[in-house]
């Protein structure tokens, strides 16, 4: 047998490093940037994050998960509601299939729309939401464009994927729950 040369070993590498990338991007994960303070606190404008797209396939959504949708641009937002619930939002709170709902990732924000001496969330439905549909908010949501406020509902088909960990900036780099 011949023995094969230093650099066809390297390009050989290199070419497979290259298609399991390529083949990881197209079917499992792909890094995206937030734009914008609609999921802040979890989520800052820049924080560079990983999407499993693996999710999507399997179709294994959950109350409160965090994806990322395309509609008429991209957003990262929250999983509120799935098909067939009915939720509705009284006094800044939140009410899944008429059960009180805890959200502790909106407990700094609410703090501060407590302080300004507004609702953090303004009361809407009960609403009951269609087949092959989600309701989605951003964290922030005196200004997350989402459901409530432009998007409606999301047409299950749009999402993307779902966040599995912040990797920029540094300081920030965590798995999301």
């Amino acid at each position: 047998m011949k023995k094969k040369s230093r650099l066809r070993e390297c390009i050989e590498v290199f070419v497979i490093a290259c298609v399991l990338a390529f083949v990881m991007k197209v079917f499992v994960f792909f890094p995206t940037t937030v734009e914008g303070a609609s999921m802040q606190p979890t989520l800052y404008n820049g924080d560079k994050v990983i999407v499993n797209k693996v999710v999507k396939q399997i179709d294994n959504y959950d109350h409160g998960d965090v994806i990322v949708v395309k509609t008429d641009n991209y957003y990262v937002k929250r999983i509120i509601g799935l098909p067939g619930d009915t939720i509705e939002m009284k006094n800044d709170q939140l009410y899944i299939n008429s059960q009180l709902q805890k959200e502790p990732y909106l407990e700094k924000n609410k703090k501060h729309a407590k302080h300004i001496m507004v609702n953090f969330t303004e009361d809407f439905g009960p609403m009951k939401i269609p087949k092959n549909k989600i309701f989605v908010m951003g964290d922030n949501r005196l200004v997350s464009r989402d459901s409530r406020n432009g998007l409606g509902f999301i047409d299950k088909d749009d999402v993307l994927g779902s966040l599995v960990a912040i990797y920029y900036p540094f300081n920030r780099v965590q798995i999301i729950e």
